[in-house]
């Protein structure tokens, strides 16, 4: 008896959701200023085939600025993913005080063959729910989009079929027609610049990199505060929020829409400029400036960001508010604010040069960091430290291995 309810189990999870099949495309409008936040659904829409991950489906890495969850008619979880946003990067800004904002936000979530409903969260600095909207999710509704794309798309590095790998989309942002040629170069250079760094190096047979060509109207990117404007497909920019080398795009839904047929679950954009700076979104994108001298260590630092979460770990105490507090454990696994370092990286004390360092995450006191350099630190640190090696490690194995101990938050 007990194996004949194992196998219904089994066949309503498959009914429930063929990840191999369909994606699930919903567009947000997150909302408001210093102290409030609205989310709106904007659209949906739905793709073929499915890149996202095939373990861990119901699991988080890390807990992150917000989560997306789908469930089932009957309330089972069938998949959680967890981001952050420039939205609630913006809500710790001076601007949010007198201000009110809307910013896009775009996820995939594997189609579900019945009418299913998804709850999106926003949490604040210190986790609590700032915003929380759940929503039905009908495949059978006429008026969910297909999303058709026509983007150029060329294999940089394949390590294997996209149910067993992390699938990664290269995209261009301010070359023109008759810069393809360079942008397939940079797009080499940032997958040889993944791959000298452990762990992504010993574990490149778990990725897939594909470069995708956007062909834009001007070469270069917007430098607002330079008071140059380009004409770009991503409308990508420096000055995000007034600093200056904070180099990001806030039209998701171009990005995607540029995205589709293509298959990827990470994003790594290339601007087609020599300005120092880059920006990295966890589970979003990361954004490099490809033609500064420091691009090949900035390009690997904005993707720590953006596939494992990881924190900056330079600090200017210069930021309008703090993101960090000594009653609460930050969600990031390679700083601390030790209310809770038995979850971090205790047990790493004193192997690998690995200890106690104060400063990180923008603050000189109050937060630690587990080296003394560190890729997430400087551009003249050769490697990650062991602590992000580790953190990085085991976000790799919770995409590409089902037996892999996952500790969802």
């Amino acid at each position: 008896m007990k194996r004949i309810i194992l196998i219904l189990v089994l066949l309503l999870s498959a009914v429930y959701a063929s990840p191999q099949s369909r994606t699930l495309r919903l567009d947000y409008c997150f909302s408001g200023n210093c102290s409030e936040a609205h989310i709106a659904l904007d659209e949906m829409r739905v793709l073929d085939g499915w890149a996202g991950r095939r373990s861990h489906m119901k699991d988080i890495p890390l807990k992150g600025n917000g989560q997306i969850m789908l469930r089932s008619h009957e309330g089972d979880t069938l998949y959680r993913l967890s981001f952050s946003t420039l939205f609630q990067e913006w809500q710790n800004t001076e601007e949010a005080t007198r201000l009110r904002r809307s910013f896009q936000n775009v996820f995939l979530l594997p189609m579900p063959d019945k009418q299913s409903e998804v709850t999106v969260e926003l949490y604040d600095s210190r986790g609590r729910i700032t915003a929380s909207l759940t929503h039905a999710v009908d495949p059978a509704d006429i008026l969910i989009r297909p999303a058709c794309g026509r983007a150029e798309c060329r294999d940089i590095y394949i390590g294997g079929s996209s149910d067993r790998c992390i699938d990664v989309a290269i995209v261009a942002e301010g070359y023109t027609a008759s810069e393809s040629d360079l942008f397939h170069k940079d797009a080499s250079e940032t997958v040889r610049a993944i791959f000298s760094h452990e762990p992504f190096r010993s574990m490149k047979e778990r990725f897939n990199f594909r470069a995708v060509m956007l062909e834009s109207a001007q070469s270069g990117v917007s430098v607002p505060g330079g008071g140059d404007w380009k004409d770009t497909p991503l409308h990508s920019s420096f000055d995000t929020f007034y600093s200056s080398r904070y180099l990001t795009t806030l039209h998701l839904k171009d990005l995607h829409d540029a995205l589709a047929g293509v298959p990827y679950e990470h994003i790594i954009i290339l601007a087609n400029t020599s300005t120092y700076g880059g920006g990295g979104i966890y589970n979003s994108y990361a954004l490099t400036a490809a033609h500064h001298q420091q691009f090949r260590p900035v390009v690997v630092h904005e993707f720590g960001h953006s596939f494992a979460g990881l924190a900056d770990e330079y600090y200017y105490d210069d930021q309008y508010s703090n993101y960090y507090f000594p009653d609460i454990e930050p969600w990031e696994p390679n700083i601390t604010t030790m209310f809770d370092f038995g979850s971090k990286w205790e047990d790493m004390l004193g192997r690998q040069g690995v200890s106690l360092h104060e400063g990180g995450g923008y603050m000189s006191k109050g937060v630690w960091r587990g080296c003394g350099d560190c890729r997430m630190k400087t551009n003249s640190a050769r490697e990650f430290c062991p602590v992000c090696r580790r953190a990085i490690e085991r976000m790799i194995r919770f995409y590409t291995d089902p037996d892999s101990e996952n500790k969802p938050d």
